[in-house]
């Protein structure tokens, strides 16, 4: 039996030892898993000469366990080494004796603690109490100049051991904390799990972490306290826990905001003094302030003692960033024609984190796919762009209030449509939390359209009003959640607009893991749109709904599913759309999403599924990156349209809904 104390400061003299065999023998990656297929090359061993001494090392494993071999590769220094020769053969059975005892850490760490361990230079064995280095400083000396030394690593790892009991205690008291006090899923340490050190960090691990989603921040392990018996093979662990007491969020201290108001960065924090304390608080925190555009980084730290109330004092650390940027863009379709894009962005235009983004694009519409540039066309009559000012003041007087100001106008010239435009909105935003916010404001657009069902002067003056509510884990990746917006716009002759008319926009979607590593995921979508109140000829042709494309129903071209004319697309007053998809995890970076669409527009005011719904199936590749998937998407409309391709290709960064 052996007792094995220590793991935290303060505790008996096994402590450096035993943390140094539990990290040390956390399962890393080798070098040369990182030589892709070859295609870096191996490395070189370094040949004989006269001035050092190089080796050639072999490692053997009695079972041939590939963990096993792979813990002995990242605790040796023989391998680590092996491309700088030493310079004598004094330095090789230095080197060699080196390695023995961390080769036994790291097989204790994997629960092998009758591990036998040598290793050989020139066929001379070196060993834990045992002092041959001598002979093997004789052994190795004949091959300077000749050939590399032979070196072998030799491990029998012999049984693993396993846990046979697991002890809870509350430090200080020494009492006992039972499954009522420490639920056993969340040690996870049961009679006959591997007593390996990976194992072992990771109850201690969660341990704490349960305490801390307790409210106690200061939850520790004290001290851990493993016996190892070999004759019989077990380990009994005693780990004694300090929980701490519960505490709620104290007063938060801003700091590193030079140029942007202490104000704004407080609106976006929307947990309370006394709100209870959680890790998942602080994240939100560092989470919910992050969006403030001004900002680059944010941390979030608490400091080492409660105030007096026993609440935890916070301290939020930002980092601005350099608050203009200057952009452009170019692409290619061949089937919409050349466009371009360049922008300029303030993010703290007065010291509040104003934003102010000022953008101009152009396009040149090859309509239906044709030439570039046609002769027997004027090249002013294909040309469209827009120029668009938008303004937002975030936390009006420190509240969550933000005030929101767009102005644009544009050319939106598109297959079937041509319209010209200025539009004017503006309106408040108030955040109920970082999930839920809603908005209202007015809306006045004045405009000329030109389509198939004639060419019409129009107004809108509006009041648009919305609704957004997200609980999904990530803007990019969702896997868990729902995303909805709602929106209504009503636009009134009273107000001094062209129509009476009523639009009405919602989309919902919705993500559900199956597994807990969130490698199998369900995702649904679902939207409608309605227009009511105005005949279908009296809507401007940009305010008409239209189906297909990449961000509705892929596999159809962009807007080109909806009631028509003459075979050309012209719109409805009514929308309905849906995706279902199934996103699976390969490997940790490479995914596939077999998905399925539907929608389609109609021209009464709600859909009348009399009229053809179009399907579209396909199946998608991603490819995650930090942040966020790379997304490839091949859809197939399942119901072939006249002049439609029989695929659509779709490229992009992040999911598709």
């Amino acid at each position: 039996m052996k007792r094995v104390r220590g793991l935290l400061p303060g505790t008996p003299v096994w402590k450096a030892a035993f943390l140094a065999l539990m990290i040390g023998s956390m399962p890393i990656a080798s070098a040369q898993a990182f030589d892709f297929f070859g295609l870096f090359g191996r490395e070189t061993l370094p040949e004989p000469s006269a001035d050092t001494l190089p080796y050639e090392l072999q490692i053997d494993v009695i079972g041939d366990d590939a963990r096993v071999r792979t813990a002995i590769e990242d605790a040796s220094s023989l391998q680590r080494l092996r491309a700088d020769a030493p310079p004598d053969a004094e330095a090789l059975a230095r080197r060699a004796q080196g390695d023995i005892l961390p080769v036994i850490d790291a097989m204790w760490g994997l629960g092998y603690y009758n591990a036998s361990v040598a290793i050989e230079v020139a066929g001379v064995a070196l060993r834990v109490g045992v002092d041959r280095v001598d002979a093997a400083i004789a052994a190795a000396r004949p091959f300077r100049g000749s050939e590399r030394v032979p070196v072998r690593i030799i491990v029998d790892p012999a049984q693993r051991f396993t846990v046979r009991n697991v002890t809870l205690l509350e430090a200080g008291t020494g009492q006992r904390l039972g499954p009522t006090a420490v639920p056993e899923d969340v040690v996870a340490l049961n009679p006959g799990d591997p007593a390996s050190a990976a194992r072992i960090l990771s109850a201690q691990a969660r341990i704490v972490d349960f305490y801390r989603e307790q409210g106690r921040p200061f939850a520790d392990i004290v001290e851990i306290d493993p016996v190892v018996h070999h004759a019989e093979r077990v380990m009994d662990l005693t780990i004694s826990v300090s929980p701490g007491p519960v505490a709620g969020l104290g007063p938060i201290t801003i700091t590193g905001n030079d140029n942007v108001d202490e104000r704004v960065i407080r609106s976006f924090i929307y947990t309370e003094p006394g709100d209870p304390y959680s890790p998942q608080a602080l994240t939100g925190i560092r989470t919910t302030v992050t969006r403030i555009e001004a900002l680059s980084s944010v941390r979030v730290r608490h400091g080492d003692t409660l105030d007096a109330d026993g609440n935890l004092p916070l301290d939020v650390e930002v980092t601005e960033r350099l608050p203009r940027v200057l952009g452009a863009s170019a692409q290619f379709s061949t089937t919409d024609g050349p466009s371009t894009r360049v922008y300029w962005t303030h993010r703290n235009l007065f010291g509040g984190a104003e934003r102010l983004r000022l953008e101009a694009s152009a396009f040149y519409l090859t309509e239906g796919g044709g030439a570039l540039f046609d002769r027997r066309r004027n090249v002013i009559d294909d040309l469209g762009g827009r120029i668009s000012a938008s303004f937002m003041k975030p936390a009006l007087w420190g509240t969550r209030n933000d005030f929101l100001a767009d102005a644009r106008v544009e050319r939106d010239r598109a297959d079937g449509f041509d319209t010209r435009l200025v539009n004017v909105t503006t309106g408040i935003r108030h955040r109920f939390s970082d999930t839920f916010n809603i908005r209202g404001g007015i809306e006045y657009e004045r405009g000329i359209t030109k389509d198939d069902l004639g060419k019409r002067e129009y107004r809108l003056v509006g009041i648009p009003l919305s609704l957004e509510f997200d609980s999904s884990d990530s803007r990019l990746e969702p896997t868990e959640g729902i995303r909805l917006s709602a929106g209504v716009t009503p636009y009134a002759g009273a107000l001094g607009s062209s129509l009476n008319m009523l639009k009405t926009r919602f989309d919902v979607s919705t993500y559900y893991a199956l597994d807990d590593r969130a490698r199998y995921v369900l995702a649904a979508r679902v939207g409608f749109g309605s227009l009511v109140g105005a005949e279908l000829d009296n809507i401007p042709a940009n305010r008409r709904f239209f189906a297909g494309g990449g961000g509705s129903v892929r596999g159809y071209a962009h807007r080109s599913l909806s009631p028509t004319r003459d075979g050309r697309p012209i719109g409805g007053r009514s929308l309905i759309e849906g995706s279902l998809e199934a996103r699976i995890r390969i490997t940790d970076t490479i995914g596939i999403v077999p998905f399925i669409d539907a929608g389609g527009a109609f021209r009464e005011s709600y859909p009348d599924f009399g009229e053809r719904l179009r399907f579209a199936a396909g199946l998608g590749l991603r490819y995650h990156t930090g942040i966020g998937p790379i997304r490839l998407d091949v859809a197939i409309p399942l119901q072939k349209e006249d002049g439609q391709r029989g695929y659509g290709v779709y490229i992009g960064i992040g999911q598709a809904f």
